[in-house]
């Protein structure tokens, strides 16, 4: 039964009625027994105290539930009514509680993930897929858009975000992070020059990322100190991949999380530049909106890409 020993403490009383569904259990437990002692001594609670549950429920229904004696307790037609409707009622309450707390335990569920077209293409998705394949009993819906969505009211479990989050209503933890690499082409640099210093990039064409704040300026810091460098180029997006594929192209430099161009490095498609000048690497969070009671799916998820998203190329550890 879902309504478990207390005392006369716990009840949380209201000036002019005790709880209903309290009340209902001890006359469960009062009628089963035959008696109030045997009644109150199974809730955990005074002899007095289940009177006075009994009396409350008596007078709300308007009606005896039980016939008293000084030798026996006996239900009415009425109790005997009401027993099998509290049974009922008190079984439902049960088994909803034993739902719910196996949807918190185990995972299960659609689970809805909202995130950027670059990582979400890239990373995010292959992690769904990892992920649902040691949970069989998780479908999963994949939103892939650069519009941060609202969490809330678009029913967004859980959403990847790049960078700082403002909304301090919701629930980030981070899960990765990666540097940030200035590179272009071999045949972009052969015919343009390599910058030495993030001063020369003013003379370069900067294809620019709308998705990392400030646009339209990098910085770069060094032992003399931090310096933001405005810059300008012939290709802009608010997709990544949009000014990767022009940096390979010859078209330019571009800024990008290692994530997205570390394997075109690995395959000599683009070069570093600038290595000696450090940049704040790119956080990856998962947002979420609540922290208390929060399903096993979404729990799940968020520790999965604490291990998993570190592992891939480009990417650190977000702890």
């Amino acid at each position: 039964m879902f309504i478990s020993a207390v005392n006369s403490g716990d009840y949380g009383w209201c000036d002019n009625a005790m709880d209903k569904l309290t009340s209902m259990g001890v006359f469960v437990r009062v009628a089963r027994a035959g008696s109030f002692a045997g009644g109150a001594k199974d809730f955990g609670i005074s002899r007095a105290m289940a009177t006075k549950h009994i009396m409350q429920l008596e007078h709300a229904l308007g009606t005896r539930l039980f016939n008293r004696t000084t030798r026996s307790l006996s239900l009415t037609e009425v109790g005997v009514s009401y027993l099998d409707r509290c049974q009922q009622v008190l079984m439902d309450i049960d088994e909803m509680e034993s739902e719910v707390t196996h949807l918190q335990t185990g995972a299960r569920g659609v689970l809805k993930i909202s995130a950027p077209p670059g990582i979400g293409a890239t990373h995010i998705s292959v992690a769904v897929a990892e992920f649902l394949k040691c949970h069989a009993e998780v479908k999963a819906d994949l939103i892939l858009q650069s519009n941060v969505p609202d969490v809330v009211d678009d029913g967004i479990d859980v959403a990847i975000h790049l960078g700082s989050l403002d909304d301090t209503s919701l629930v980030a933890r981070k899960v990765a992070s990666s540097p940030l690499v200035l590179c272009g082409s071999a045949n972009y640099f052969k015919e343009h020059g390599t910058p030495v210093t993030p001063e020369d990039l003013h003379t370069h064409s900067c294809l620019v990322n709308w998705a990392i704040e400030p646009r339209e300026q990098w910085q770069f810091n060094s032992a003399e100190g931090s310096q933001l460098i405005k810059i300008s180029g012939r290709v802009q997006s608010n997709v990544a991949d949009v000014i990767r594929i022009a940096a390979i192209n010859d078209l330019g430099l571009v800024l990008l999380p290692e994530y997205i161009v570390g394997r075109d490095i690995q395959k000599g498609r683009l070069q570093v530049v600038l290595e000696n000048y450090t940049r704040l690497p790119l956080d990856v969070h998962a947002v979420y909106p609540h922290r208390k009671y929060l399903s096993a799916k979404v729990r799940l998820f968020v520790e999965f890409l604490q291990v998993w998203l570190p592992r891939q190329v480009g990417m650190q550890g977000g702890r």
